[in-house]
């Protein structure tokens, strides 16, 4: 299909190979990768008198005076390149591609005459942060310039500051996670930044560092036990010589310590403190929680409730590295048919008094009815509350729910 196109369309064809390609104009400007030119054809399929014929000279006088026009202000690094056409016996050259470099197209598309609408990337920047990269001896590549372009500059030099001390450090196996001495490192940093450090840095440090202990919190419910007299709050540590009293046939796992802590009588089950996402994994690869015959989760019916809910379920659905076999959660007090039980309990502000704000996390190892209770409290749209706390539900409901469970299998 034949087309003439404008020098707004093309600009607009320019913008967009700018924001697709501008980390690896950048990466190349230092040697990483080929040298990126950002081009537009002017009139494609265009290239005959008798094309030309077909588009009507007036079509295309209009169009080669609007390209003569534009031409007469093009910007350093951008140029637009002519070849011939012959028409009616008369041979001419007309504007056939315009092609820019990373400056001319970063000022073309800037230009008010094109719409004023800068690159939505700092140029200037990404070559900044491409430059620290290599002076730290990191991994230079268009998808690393991009993930390290987006984050806050605290993140930045985080970054740049670990990789820096693994070069330094070339056996992190003396610390844990978060017991790495990075100059302003937090200790969940790498929680969420662990992926591009690894590929930055080449080495990824969270399978090279001491594995931290899963430490477990649990009160021992069943009747018998409690009538001996012996303890009935406990600790539990991987690898050390303790061990639990009895092995439960019900593991409860709670969120809230008050929920453990009194938590009424049942036989044969041990109640579990949580401790949010992290913490599940963790959890998951506890042996005698695995062998138990049911795993149940009671959270708080809010977004990182739910969020807590399917990271544990989704943990304990795949065999332990152990050898231990998958284990399935059953969730009690948290589907839609709680979320209505209990709205009279419902909240809209944290303890600090802050809005809740919504979550958009697909959360896919939830149940239909689970599914239907977080996607109400979760909305972005208008819900009457977005979190109903563990504690506010009486704990004879959650022993009753508890019992129901065991009593149909």
């Amino acid at each position: 299909m034949s087309a003439l196109v404008t020098p707004h369309h093309a600009v607009a064809t320019v913008r967009g190979k700018l924001e697709q390609k501008w980390a690896e104009a950048v990466c190349a400007e230092l040697g990483a990768g080929d040298r990126v030119v950002f081009s537009a054809r002017l009139r494609p399929g265009v290239r005959t008198g008798k094309a030309v014929e077909q588009l009507g000279h007036t079509t295309w006088h209009g169009w080669h005076m609007q390209w003569r026009e534009f031409c007469g202000r093009l910007p350093a690094g951008v140029e637009v390149v002519r070849t011939a056409v012959t028409i009616r016996g008369v041979a001419g050259d007309f504007p056939d591609m315009l092609t820019a470099d990373l400056d001319g197209a970063a000022t073309l598309i800037a230009d008010p005459h094109h719409g004023a609408e800068p690159p939505t990337v700092d140029i200037g920047r990404a070559r900044a942060l491409a430059s620290a990269l290599l002076s730290a001896d990191a991994t230079l590549t268009p998808a690393t310039l991009r993930a390290v372009y987006g984050l806050a500059v605290n993140d930045v030099d985080v970054l740049i500051n670990a990789v820096t001390w693994l070069r330094r450090h070339p056996d992190a196996g003396n610390w844990t996670l978060r017991q790495l001495p990075v100059p302003g490192m937090h200790t969940k940093w790498l929680d969420t930044h662990g992926a591009l450090l690894r590929d930055v840095a080449g080495r990824d440090v969270r399978d090279e560092v001491r594995p931290r202990l899963t430490v477990v919190h649990l009160t021992y419910v069943d009747p018998q036990h409690l009538a001996s007299g012996r303890r009935r709050h406990d600790a539990w540590t991987t690898g050390d010589v303790h061990d639990i009293v009895y092995q439960p046939r019900v593991v409860l796992v709670v969120e809230n310590r008050d929920s453990r802590l009194w938590f009424p009588p049942i036989g044969d089950t041990i109640v579990v403190e949580g401790g949010g996402k992290a913490a599940a994994a963790l959890l998951a690869n506890v042996p005698w929680i695995r062998s138990a015959g049911h795993v149940v989760y009671w959270g708080d019916i809010d977004a990182d409730g739910y969020a807590i809910l399917d990271h544990f379920r989704a943990a304990l659905a795949v065999p332990a590295p152990d050898g231990a076999p998958a284990q399935h959660v059953t969730s009690i007090l948290m589907d839609a048919t709680d979320l209505h039980h209990y709205a009279v309990h419902g909240v809209n502000h944290d303890k600090a008094g802050r809005p809740i704000k919504p979550s958009a996390g697909l959360l896919p190892h939830l149940t239909e009815a689970e599914t239907i209770a977080y996607n109400t409290i979760a909305t972005a749209g208008p819900t009457p509350f977005r979190r109903i706390e563990q504690e506010a539900i009486p704990l004879s409901h959650a022993a009753t729910r508890l019992l129901r469970i065991l009593e149909n299998t």
